[in-house]
């Protein structure tokens, strides 16, 4: 019953706005707008859902500074968390299979950066475009993960060196964001989607400044966005939930 609600206030409102999404998404000029409403989206579903999402930033972040946030993955819904929260006109990494879903698929592929992970060629593509980003003055959002993790809500998988590598060379702060329960609402599994009323959370880190630093010092700042953001993780409530129904939530705590 909660995946056919859920599933109906994620696809009613992109039905819509798919028409003036179209037309958005034709002209890099409109991509701005595309974006506000990609967050309105993101925004009705979640308040839809009908689920608490407790919101905690470290510190406030101008919007006139791009960042590169990193953060890490553990559901599809990731990114309407991540567009519900990140303020300002952000431009986002994801796989280049996204571009392929019907209908939403080309409109995200014409806004946002895809990649292919296991093509250089891809690789280096989408590295030009975000570096492209950023020097226009927006953030770029990246799960360095590169994949929704083998133990989300436990452990993180090994992160790949090129976000910090990117935020390095363009001089502009890492931004760590854990999610600790997306994993819970909509876990990874096999066999269809599978919604289930859980709490959601985001926690968006201090900033690491990457001023003065040199391509040497990646794997330094890798490492401290990785242990920070496996820091705010909730171990306890990694795995697949236990199935319930409307208002019936799945056993973890939030975070403190």
């Amino acid at each position: 019953m909660y995946t056919t609600w859920a599933t109906f206030w994620f696809v009613l409102p992109f039905v819509l706005t798919y028409p003036l999404q179209l037309v958005l998404s034709r002209r890099p000029q409109w991509h701005r707008h595309l974006h506000t409403l990609n967050r309105t989206w993101s925004r009705l579903s979640i308040f839809m859902w009908g689920v608490p999402v407790k919101t905690v930033r470290a510190s406030p972040l101008p919007v006139q500074q791009p960042y590169v946030y990193v953060a890490n993955h553990s559901s599809y819904i990731d990114i309407l968390l991540l567009f519900r929260t990140i303020p300002g006109w952000l431009n986002i990494m994801g796989k280049s299979s996204l571009a392929k879903v019907p209908a939403w698929g080309p409109i995200f592929g014409s806004a946002y950066i895809t990649v292919d992970r296991d093509s250089a060629v891809s690789r280096g593509r989408a590295m030009v475009q975000a570096r492209r980003t950023l020097e226009a003055g927006r953030s770029v959002v990246i799960f360095p993960e590169g994949r929704i993790g083998k133990q989300p809500g436990q452990l993180l998988d090994e992160f790949k060196d090129g976000a910090f590598q990117l935020a390095i060379a363009a001089g502009v702060p890492v931004v760590p964001i854990t999610m600790p329960l997306n994993h819970r609402f909509m876990p990874d599994v096999p066999g269809g989607l599978r919604v289930r009323y859980s709490p959601l959370a985001i926690i968006v880190h201090e900033p690491i400044a990457t001023t003065g630093l040199t391509a040497a010092d990646a794997p330094r700042i890798k490492q401290r966005a990785y242990d920070v953001i496996a820091s705010a993780l909730q171990p306890e409530a990694g795995g697949v939930p236990e199935p319930s129904i409307w208002r019936q939530p799945a056993r973890q705590r939030m975070p403190a």
